[in-house]
């Protein structure tokens, strides 16, 4: 994604989008955090608001929140695969709506150049005046932060969500346990590859499938096993990017020899999320590291192809030290931010946040997360357990959780409730690994360079990555590709974050 100034410098041919009026002042909007009263009509505003389905969602559960928060809601929902090209295009041409969904830290970040140029409302001396948004855990505020102040409401994220998901039956077959250190892991990809696991006689499983994400795949989680830093780590009183770190350079030898040995897919780099997980629910590999939390969705689909399998979730892998840590995200997702271009005046900024502070009611936050109750979902035990069609949850509900605000914890909507004990244990693993989790220390400083040139100089990392471990280089090649990042920009990256890290 280009930085801001590049976007208003130019505008991808061909893109079309159609333009959103943003509302005026409005005269009947509220302040000192009051809703408008019915008396004075719904407040109306615009939303642009990223789609992980297939189709907008129908207006059922948009009515009854609209009915409930005395608002209209002009909601432009944009398909996930394109949100980052429509935004861009949306803000070059100044017409972004009056609520902006960043969609992740990745997609904020490009922004906070435009945000640190005054174009979008700062919002932290409005917070304490709403009853829901104060709420909002400082911790996760503070990683939302720009330059010590705040622009952004956040929607919530366990911070380390990372473990593996594995065939229970191909372990209890081979004799093997849940891997608790990293030659364990390796030795359970081995066996998952050569000794049968499944007990056809044929020579067609493979331990570990992964993708072409070095984030959200098997990568980070694995270097973090190793005690690579997460993103950046501190290196002689110095922050330093995590590939010059041994830890990483131990990590690319592990991934090396799974992928020479052929221990997990040999396609990895070219190979989507959907394929990787087809993978895993088709029986060709045992091994899948990623969000613990995804093992519901697959063995749903995974038993209809084969009903005896079993799975199961793990999270604790000691590294080379005796000891088990985990990479973790700043506690936050998506995150929405308010352009003055569209919102107008003060009063209109808070009418807006009435809103959001109202979302924060937990009927409003079950209904826009789990539906309407007896027709979506039901409570059980006190938790939500949602309705066995999800084609339909799918169609008038799973959109509107991308409008979130805040987590169960301060909007107090239901967890859920699940049939399937290994999506619970997922869920308690999730929580054990904030015991262990390594915090990327770069989150709110500030570093020009890594605005206008981190996406390509990363990728000259990524590239040396694949080519490492598919054999294509070695280490001088490696650090010869370290070498090429830091003299196109790199170095200067190293200087901007320790000169924000030590002013701050």
């Amino acid at each position: 994604m280009a930085s801001w100034k590049q976007m208003c410098a130019a505008l991808s041919v061909g893109v079309s989008l159609v333009a959103i009026a943003g509302c005026g002042e409005n005269e009947s909007a509220s302040s000192e955090g009051e809703k408008p009263s019915e008396e004075e009509g719904p407040f109306t505003f615009t939303i642009m608001a990223n789609l992980h389905t297939a189709e907008v969602p129908e207006k059922e559960v948009q009515h009854l929140l609209e009915e409930a928060t005395n608002t209209e809601l002009d909601i432009q929902w944009v398909p996930d695969s394109n949100y980052e090209e429509r935004l861009n295009t949306a803000f070059a041409t100044g017409t972004l709506p009056q609520a902006v969904y960043m969609k992740n830290q990745t997609t904020y970040d490009q922004f906070k150049d435009a945000i640190r140029d005054g174009q979008f409302w700062e919002i932290g001396p409005y917070l304490e005046e709403f009853e829901n948004l104060k709420k909002l855990k400082p911790e996760v505020v503070e990683n939302t932060m720009v330059d010590g102040k705040v622009y952004a409401l956040y929607q919530g994220r366990p911070l380390a969500r990372s473990g593996i998901i594995y065939r229970k039956d191909w372990a209890d077959n081979l004799g093997l346990e849940a891997p608790t250190t990293i030659e364990e892991f390796a030795e359970m990809a081995r066996a998952f590859t050569e000794d049968d696991p499944d007990g056809n006689g044929r020579d067609d499983t493979i331990g570990l499938t992964d993708r072409n994400d070095l984030i959200y795949g098997a990568f980070k989680t694995v270097a973090s096993w190793h005690g690579t830093p997460n993103g950046w780590g501190e290196k002689d009183g110095e922050l330093l990017p995590e590939f010059m770190f041994d830890e990483y350079i131990d990590t690319l030898d592990f991934f090396k020899e799974l992928h020479e040995n052929g221990y997990m897919n040999k396609d990895f780099p070219v190979t989507s999320k959907p394929d990787q997980q087809a993978l895993l629910k088709n029986g060709t590999a045992g091994i899948y590291v990623g969000s613990m939390g995804d093992v519901l969705t697959l063995y749903s689909e995974a038993s209809q192809i084969n009903p005896d399998l079993e799975f199961d979730v793990h999270n604790y892998v000691e590294g080379p030290d005796g000891e088990y840590n985990i990479w973790a995200i700043p506690g936050y997702g998506n995150l929405v931010i308010f352009p003055k271009s569209a919102v107008q005046t003060e009063e209109e900024l808070k009418s807006i946040l009435s809103f959001y502070d109202q979302l924060m009611e937990p009927e409003n936050a079950n209904l826009i997360f789990w539906g309407i109750e007896d027709e979506h979902y039901t409570v059980e035990d006190g938790k939500a357990v949602a309705i066995e069609d999800t084609q339909r949850t799918e169609r008038e509900v799973k959109p509107y959780q991308s409008i979130e605000i805040g987590e169960a914890e301060t909007n107090g909507r239901y967890l859920g409730q699940s049939h399937y004990p290994v999506k619970l244990k997922a869920d308690e693993l999730e929580i054990d690994n904030e015991s262990y989790l390594v915090h990327d220390p770069t989150t709110t400083l500030h570093s020009p360079t890594a605005q206008t040139h981190g996406e390509r100089l990363q990728q000259i990392i990524n590239d040396a990555t694949y080519q490492y471990i598919l054999g294509q280089t070695d280490l001088a090649g490696f650090e010869q590709a370290v070498e090429t990042w830091r003299s196109q920009g790199g170095d200067d990256m190293i200087s901007e974050y320790n000169e924000s890290y030590n002013q701050q």
